[in-house]
This record gives structure tokens, C-alpha cells and sequence, in this order.
């Protein structure tokens, strides 16, 4: 049983060496190189860079991106990302509804739910819903978000 637990942990110090020593993950890569965010006040490993590729889309490119339906009509806008327990993005917060931001409603639909299009230098999003189903779609509220 000692020969089992030595063996194991030689190969955990073995292992979590190489990862320290690997080179900066690139693009989609980056998400599945490492644990993602620490919840907390301390990281849980040494500082670690990341290459960005052209492919790869930031949030900020996100927020604001108009959404559209097949039949190519505005149904919402990209208000945020949310991020899972620092690991991964796990929902897209659309606003739905108003005009001009008087009388609009959140809701978070699942990332797989979108396509994303770069029409000549301008994000589109794409879903397959209407505008009507989406604003009956469960509402989200920030306010209650923990600060």
C-alpha cells in the first residue's frame, strides 16, 4: 500500500512539474490547459500567459452584439457573459423586450444555443427562437446577484 501511495504521489510531483514548465496555451486551447479561476484570495498555481489568437472573441466583443432569429429579424442583445465557477463560459445574458432600455427583461440562455457570425467587421449573434418566446423565457434579475 506505502509502494501504491509513493507511486502516485511521484507521479502527481512529476506531472504538476511539467505543467508548470509548459509553454503559454493558445486560444480554445488555454480553457482545457489548466483548472480555470480560483474562487478565493490566493491562486492556486504560479502565473501562467496565454496567446490570444484571431479566431478567439474576448467578452468586451461580446456585450452589445445584436442577436437575430433565422428569419434574420432582432430579437435581443448580448448584455454579458457568466462564467461557471471560473472554468467556463456557462450562459449568455441577452436583454429582451423595451425600447431604447426602458421596460427590457434579462434572460440567460446556454452558450451552445448561439452561433456567432463576423459579417464584414461586425459580430452577429444567431439563435433559433423568436422574439416573443424569448422575452416569455425565465427572467433574470442582477439585483440579485451577490456582490
Amino acid at each position: 500500500m506505502k509502494y501504491v501511495a509513493a507511486a502516485a504521489l511521484t507521479v502527481a510531483l512529476v506531472s504538476s512539474a511539467a505543467f508548470a514548465q509548459e509553454p503559454a496555451a493558445t486560444g480554445a486551447d488555454a480553457m482545457l490547459a489548466g483548472p480555470g479561476i480560483t474562487m478565493g484570495t490566493a491562486a492556486k498555481m504560479p502565473l501562467k500567459h496565454v496567446e490570444i489568437r484571431d479566431t478567439d472573441i474576448v467578452a468586451s466583443q461580446l456585450v452589445g452584439v445584436d442577436i437575430y432569429n433565422k428569419q434574420n429579424e432582432d430579437v435581443g442583445e448580448i448584455s454579458d457573459v457568466v462564467i461557471g465557477d471560473g472554468k467556463s463560459v456557462i450562459g449568455i445574458i441577452a436583454s429582451v423586450g423595451g425600447f431604447l432600455g426602458v421596460g427590457e427583461s434579462y434572460v440567460v440562455i446556454d452558450p451552445a444555443s448561439f452561433a456567432l457570425a463576423n459579417d464584414d467587421g461586425t459580430w452577429k449573434a444567431y439563435v433559433d427562437t423568436n422574439k416573443d418566446d424569448l422575452s416569455k423565457a425565465p427572467k433574470f434579475d442582477y439585483s440579485k446577484l451577490k456582490k
